[in-house]
């Protein structure tokens, strides 16, 4: 019996995973990616556009599953995991690398006296609690003295002592220290990364602000010794020249501006766009004798009809 095309058939069906090509294919198992440095075949490519990259992303994945298959393993929960070999493709960083950071006062202390750095568990134990509590923060456990409900006092304590207000001021003096120390260590490497200039510039900033703080703007202070002159702000006139459509721009930026200045005063005020103007109301009824004489022919027409009624 011939089974010679039934095996053929059968081969067919299952096609070998390598591909052989001129230019063999770059693949980097770190970053799970393949590149195929072979040149477009322009007849396959324009003849049938979605075969071509259909064969070109399956010769992709057959090389990168054979290689992924090549590397040690170790087994999980969920299966068999391969370990990934470090990238060989050098990608470009976006930024520079950052520079290094000067060491702090206390990390060249500890170099020089060969302390190791031992970082603190963010939980500690409480006993009373028997469970885990935060270290620092809510309900933290540096907060243990301020929150206890018995305080000892000392026998020459004075009458006002107030231990918890004691126990918080600690608290906070040992913030308020590290925040200063935390400032120093930055001043020091802005002096050691050429941060002297910025410095410099702040200084003299802060010092012509103080300058121009005074009533007099600082005209009758007391000058320092090799104290600079400051230099005001350059006032910029316009020319007394201009063309006509530079002088109808400039005229209507200025109808503008006060038009938008008394819609803001009438939102202030909350009178609307209908503003009365009271005192040309009553100069106008008055017949210009003003307030005053309205009110007195207003007060003797009341005392008439007053007579009037007695009778």
């Amino acid at each position: 019996m011939d089974v010679s095309n039934i095996l053929a058939s059968h081969a067919a069906k299952f096609q070998s995973v390598t591909d052989e090509k001129e230019t063999p294919l770059d693949v980097d198992t770190g970053f799970l990616t393949v590149t195929d440095l072979t040149p477009i075949d322009e007849d396959s490519y324009k003849s049938n556009l979605e075969e071509y990259l259909q064969v070109t992303a399956r010769d992709g994945i057959q090389a990168l599953v054979a290689a992924l298959y090549g590397l040690p393993t170790q087994p999980s929960p969920d299966g068999p995991l391969a370990q990934l070999p470090p990238p060989t493709t050098q990608l470009p960083r976006a930024k520079p690398l950052p520079k290094p950071k000067p060491p702090t006062k206390w990390e060249r202390f500890a170099a020089a006296k060969g302390i190791q750095k031992r970082v603190r568990e963010k939980k500690v134990w409480d006993e009373e609690r028997q469970e885990w509590v935060n270290r620092w923060g809510r309900d933290g456990k540096n907060k243990e003295k301020e929150e206890q409900w018995i305080h000892e006092v000392k026998a020459d304590a004075p009458v006002d002592h107030d231990p918890v207000k004691a126990a918080r001021d600690v608290r906070t003096s040992r913030v308020a220290k590290n925040e200063r120390q935390r400032l120093q260590n930055h001043a020091r490497a802005q002096a050691a990364t050429g941060g002297r200039d910025e410095r410099k510039k702040d200084i003299e900033r802060t010092l012509a602000t103080t300058r121009i703080s005074t009533a007099s703007m600082g005209r009758f202070d007391k000058k320092l010794d090799g104290e600079k002159k400051l230099r005001g702000v350059k006032r910029k006139f316009e020319a007394t020249e201009t063309s006509v459509e530079q002088e109808k721009q400039a005229s209507l930026a200025v109808l503008s501006k006060l038009d938008g200045d008394v819609k803001r005063v009438r939102k202030e005020k909350g009178a609307g766009d209908d503003v009365l103007n009271v005192r040309k109301a009553i100069r106008n009824v008055s017949k210009g004798r003003g307030g005053v004489a309205l009110a007195r022919e207003a007060n003797k027409k009341g005392a008439r009809g007053k007579r009037g009624g007695k009778r």
